[in-house]
């Protein structure tokens, strides 16, 4: 079967219980511009959720340019992600001039989210 980039709704986390969830198992990734929180999940799938707060950009039209750029770089790399539910949340407003870094940071936290769910991943029995 090949594989298809688009977004499906699956992958997207919108209801309030599983963002606390996420919250609430406390694993946590940062850099720079982004944090990333995550949990593994039971389904077939990673899922995203994006946090991008007033505090860091007072104008929709900056917090709006974000998420779009966080959901491409989600959408390209989701085959790549293990399955978990993943709340990225952006600490500093970035912008166009930062596309470069962003791309770097968001592929930096992912490898380090797969060494981290991929290692629980093996010492837990696999379900057959």
């Amino acid at each position: 079967m090949a594989k298809t980039y688009k977004l499906v709704k699956q992958a997207k986390m919108i209801k309030t219980d599983d963002f606390s969830s996420v919250f609430n198992f406390r694993k946590r990734i940062s850099t720079q511009y982004l944090a990333l929180h995550y949990q593994p999940n039971i389904h077939q799938r990673p899922r995203l959720g994006l946090v991008v707060g007033k505090k860091v950009a007072k104008l929709s039209v900056s917090r709006n340019y974000m998420r779009r750029v966080l959901r491409e770089f989600f959408r390209l790399q989701q085959y790549d992600i293990c399955n978990v539910d993943l709340i990225v949340r952006v600490q500093k407003k970035f912008t166009k001039s930062d596309f470069i870094q962003i791309k770097q940071e968001f592929d930096g936290l992912i490898r380090k989210l797969n060494q981290r769910v991929g290692l629980t991943d093996k010492l837990s029995p696999p379900a057959n």
